[in-house]
């Protein structure tokens, strides 16, 4: 990441505590951590060390307990309610393990609803042609399979263009073959539209595919690894 370019987001001390006394559970214990524009990083440890709930305070769907957290200019963590709803909704794309599709709405009209509250996205079926679905556009997600699911969940993400995606274990209920598809469409997304991206899995092999790898343990960031290069993720086995 070039020192001359501002980051997308600069996270200070970041804590989370839910609950109080003898029952807080400590879910950030004090992160800092600085990401590009257009990176790709990849969130590795055990369930419970802290990976979502930084995704989502990220996503502002929650706010951190202390601590500052910097979208460009803007504070996620003291910003007014508004603020921070106009930022999830002009700038952040989030892709989830469960792809919460409509199942009376065809793979185009689903991602048809995330376009009709953007700024300046792109055609559904442009959405579906990045990830690899021109070919589905009129299919209903019970014709598609789990893996198609999940890129049609991704295209929904991506259509309104957005700085940031998410990605909460988007590969944790495929097989291998299917979850390289997925992948694959993430990648695509990230280097052809720009889109800075964070990545959560247990998959120690999936980080290859990452600019950077944060490791996470009990609340805290363990380690932070650039890779040499980024592996392709039809290169991948696991």
């Amino acid at each position: 990441m070039a020192s001359d370019v501002p980051p997308v987001f600069r996270l200070v001390d970041l804590r989370k505590t839910y609950g109080e006394g003898d029952a807080a559970v400590h879910a950030l214990r004090g992160v800092d951590l600085t990401i590009g524009e257009g990176e790709l990083l990849v969130l590795l440890g055990p369930s419970g060390s802290g990976k979502s709930t930084l995704l989502n305070i990220l996503g502002g769907l929650d706010r951190p307990t202390s601590g500052s957290t910097s979208f460009r200019d803007l504070n996620l963590a003291t910003a007014a309610d508004g603020e921070v709803t106009r930022y999830r909704r002009l700038h952040v794309g989030f892709v989830f393990q469960f792809y919460n599709l409509i199942a009376s709405l065809t793979a185009e009209e689903n991602v048809d609803l995330v376009t009709e509250i953007a700024t300046d996205p792109m055609p559904a079926k442009e959405a579906l042609e990045l990830v690899g679905l021109g070919a589905r556009v009129h299919h209903f997600p019970a014709q598609l399979s789990g893996g198609e699911q999940q890129r049609v969940a991704i295209a929904r993400a991506i259509a309104k263009r957005p700085t940031v995606l998410l990605c909460d274990e988007p590969t944790g209920a495929l097989d291998v073959a299917t979850g390289v598809h997925v992948l694959e469409a993430i990648v695509t997304a990230n280097e052809r539209l720009n889109t800075t991206t964070l990545l959560i899995t247990h998959n120690a092999d999936i980080a290859r595919i990452g600019d950077r790898v944060v490791r996470f343990a009990d609340g805290h960031i363990r380690s932070v690894e650039d890779n040499e290069r980024r592996i392709p993720p039809r290169e991948l086995s696991w």
